[in-house]
């Protein structure tokens, strides 16, 4: 078993975020992945997330 490349690691946290995650790529990024990269990189997307809905809501709102 490999270790998943980042841009997997990528793809499945974006993945996982939106929920169109299929089962059997859950069962790799399980088994083949390090627990601290999936959650380094899922608290990375949370923040990139929440920064861009206010960005957004602030260009809207116009403050």
């Amino acid at each position: 078993m490999n270790k998943p490349t980042i841009m997997q690691t990528i793809k499945g946290v974006l993945a996982a975020f939106i929920g169109v995650q299929s089962d059997n790529n859950r069962k790799i990024d399980f088994e083949q992945g390090s627990l601290t990269t999936y959650i380094i990189a899922g608290l990375i997307f949370t923040v990139l997330f929440v920064s861009v809905l206010i960005f957004i809501v602030s260009k809207i709102v116009g403050n």
